[in-house]
């Protein structure tokens, strides 16, 4: 037999070999779909390398509600305050709004924000007319999000560690806790509603007990008694002579101004922009998240 004789005699079972590889193979691939129990599994479309995992939702804004002041001093702390809280929690979208007297108001804030979910956060010190009233009424100006209304920030122990540090800044000292003239008057902003006087009252129990038991008394600047000379009063008479007045305020203002001119010895700096405040805004929002449903509709549209 010639060679090309012999070479064109192989070439079938050359081709056959190849086809029952090919075979086998395909056969293999196909088992490998099949389960045990004979039912066939579901085939697990290929990973392009170039494919990316999806990214999570961005969180809520959190909306920082100021009252607002005339007093430039007063935006110019909480603006400061919230680089604070941005530098707390980077990448948050966290925004200004006033209730009023200044820029920008909290409607206008709202608006800015694209469709999703905002968390009001009250940079107010207790509930009332402002909490109860004005932020709800807000938050139904912006019916293309999904708004939570956070706790005012106070009462809180934080904000007992911000009084505290403020004092000591203006010259209270430990052996001040000592002394028997030594009184505190915690001067806030007041407000008619009776929860608002609460939630000051049990601030000025907790600060009595940071101070070692020196008596402290919560006044007012407006809208309720007794007036910040009334208590200065009122602890003179118990032979408190020695008496600090402690700025319960977020920021200064005419209110903070006036509390201070009436003390007799030590005034200290509103809270501004303390670190405990910043933490306790993150504190708040996280708290709305996580135990505050949205506003309904239906209560926005009633607000």
């Amino acid at each position: 037999m010639t060679e090309s004789a012999a070479h064109r005699e192989s070439l079938p079972l050359d081709s056959t070999a190849q086809l029952l590889t090919r075979i086998t193979t395909q056969l293999g691939t196909q088992l490998r779909h099949v389960s045990l129990n004979g039912t066939r599994r579901p085939m697990t479309p290929p990973t392009h390398p170039l494919t990316h995992p999806p990214r999570p939702p961005s969180p809520p804004a959190l909306v920082a509600v100021a009252h607002g002041s005339r007093d430039p001093m007063a935006l110019r702390t909480v603006t400061t305050l919230l680089e604070r809280v941005r530098e707390l929690r980077p990448g948050l979208d966290v925004r200004l709004g006033h209730i009023e007297l200044n820029e920008p108001l909290l409607p206008d804030t709202l608006a800015d924000i694209g469709p999703g979910a905002a968390v009001l956060v009250p940079l107010l010190l207790s509930r009332g007319y402002h909490v109860k009233q004005d932020l709800p009424q807000a938050a139904a100006t912006a019916p293309h999000l999904r708004i939570r209304i956070a706790s005012p920030l106070g009462p809180h122990p934080l904000l007992v560690e911000a009084l505290y540090a403020r004092l000591t800044e203006a010259g209270w000292q430990t052996s001040d806790a000592t002394h028997r003239g030594s009184g505190v008057v915690l001067a806030a902003a007041g407000s008619r509603d009776p929860q608002s006087a609460a939630d000051t009252r049990r601030t000025a129990a907790m600060l009595s007990e940071r101070l070692g038991g020196v008596p402290v008394v919560p006044a007012y600047a407006s809208a309720a008694s007794p007036a910040v000379p009334e208590a200065l009063r009122a602890l003179a008479a118990r032979g408190r002579h020695r008496t600090a007045v402690a700025s319960y305020f977020t920021a200064p203002g005419r209110f903070a101004a006036q509390s201070a001119a009436a003390a007799p010895w030590i005034a200290s700096a509103p809270l501004g922009t303390h670190p405990a405040l910043a933490r306790l805004l993150l504190l708040r929002y996280d708290q709305a998240l996580a135990t505050r449903s949205p506003l309904p509709r239906r209560q926005l549209a009633s607000a």
